[in-house]
């Protein structure tokens, strides 16, 4: 069962590109899920094959190795991948969007050239160096520092639950080199062979466990001042606007794990017999299917308005808040009631269902916690920040 989106008007190269998302899934992913969770470990070949098909460049224009296209072209292939496995999505959400986008929008022309072709062709993977050990919500407390010597930076710190990080070619680092607060922050791009830097994999998570989460350490690594991306001082508010498009991922990659945990319950509820029928017939399996339903459709859409919003280049900040908010929690509720239709089968990893619960339960936590959603939304309802 797959969205019904005739009525918004999807443009022949959205639905062709939807489609080319849907088959790459099918034949790319969803064979190898379930080894990938099991080993802990997506195939790395894989990363060169979504930049082929232009999944890494999206967004970023032609001239840089970009494939083009807007920020609806971007979640409808989000949750085509998501589908199949939002530990892939992932790699996509952070190495392009995370990463690239941001390189794209704030980065200097030897920037761009330098790091976003091999992003784009997956030839270079990326991180995004924020959440620290002592600091997750929090993100303006940051305690990683940067001290200028000379015509370079010296940064020191330890950044933590880091997606791509032991794969990533380039992190995006955020260090204080001033004072406390957002405004002493300052990003900066680190070449990931640099001296001093150093990545320890996470092994051992509940869900999303073929991608590579990391702890980073810097000590004392050395970057020229041109590895600074914008202005010193506006790092804060590169991250910001960064997670802004982020969450708008997650969003859409959790409709993404919504609907493939539907479409799973779906199948299952009409081959199941019990009681001498499919229990597809049953009164309650069926309100299950439907509460389902309804909760991925409407995920959808907040996302896709969040999207409309960035491609006419409107304000978001507050509808991607609202999408992440709802599309995570909701893609929680939806796999928790696949395993009820599955019962005891949805308790084991032959079928997917079980992955997407896992996998769906982290998307409440990162980039912004739904507290943290809450929060940011009752600001801009109310024009008061609960957050001093």
């Amino acid at each position: 069962m797959g969205p019904r989106t005739s009525d918004l008007g999807l443009s022949d190269e959205h639905r062709q590109l939807r489609e080319l998302a849907h088959r790459f899934t099918e034949e790319r992913i969803v064979p190898h899920a379930a080894r990938w969770d099991r080993d802990e470990a997506i195939d790395r070949d894989l990363v060169p094959a979504l930049g082929e098909v232009g999944f890494l460049g999206l967004g970023i224009d032609e001239e840089y190795g970009g494939s083009g296209g807007d920020h609806l072209a971007y979640c409808l292939v989000l949750e085509e991948v998501a589908r199949g496995d939002s530990a892939v999505r992932g790699i996509i959400s952070v190495s392009l969007g995370l990463v690239g986008k941001t390189i794209f929008k704030h980065g200097s022309e030897k920037q761009k050239r330098r790091w976003l072709p091999g992003l784009c062709a997956g030839e270079l993977v990326g991180c995004f160096g924020l959440t620290e050990p002592g600091t997750g919500s929090d993100a303006a407390s940051l305690a990683t520092r940067a001290v200028r010597d000379g015509d370079d930076w010296v940064l020191t710190g330890t950044k933590v639950f880091i997606t791509n990080g032991t794969w990533a070619d380039v992190a995006l680092v955020f260090a204080r080199t001033g004072g406390p607060g957002p405004k002493g922050i300052t990003a900066f791009l680190v070449p990931t062979d640099s001296p001093g830097f150093t990545a320890r994999e996470i092994k051992g998570k509940l869900g999303m466990r073929g991608q590579a989460t990391a702890e980073l350490t810097l000590d004392g690594v050395r970057v020229p001042d041109e590895s600074r991306l914008g202005e010193e001082g506006t790092g804060f508010r590169i991250a910001m606007a960064s997670l802004d498009r982020g969450r708008m991922s997650v969003a859409a990659g959790c409709v993404g794990a919504a609907r493939g945990a539907l479409e799973a319950a779906l199948k299952y509820a009409k081959e199941r017999e019990q009681f001498g029928k499919p229990i597809a017939g049953f009164q309650l399996v069926q309100e299950l299917l439907a509460d389902m339903a309804v909760e991925t459709d409407a995920a959808r859409l907040l996302t896709w308005r969040c999207a409309d919003l960035a491609d006419r280049g409107e304000p978001f900040s507050t509808e991607a808040s609202m999408a992440k908010l709802y599309a995570s929690e909701a893609a929680v509720r939806v796999a928790n009631n696949a395993i009820q239709v599955f019962g005891g089968y949805g308790y084991v990893d032959e079928y997917p269902v079980g992955k997407y619960l896992r996998d769906t339960r982290v998307t409440t936590l990162y980039e912004g916690t739904s507290q943290i959603q809450k929060l940011l939304i009752g600001r801009a309802l109310t024009g008061i920040n609960a957050f001093v």
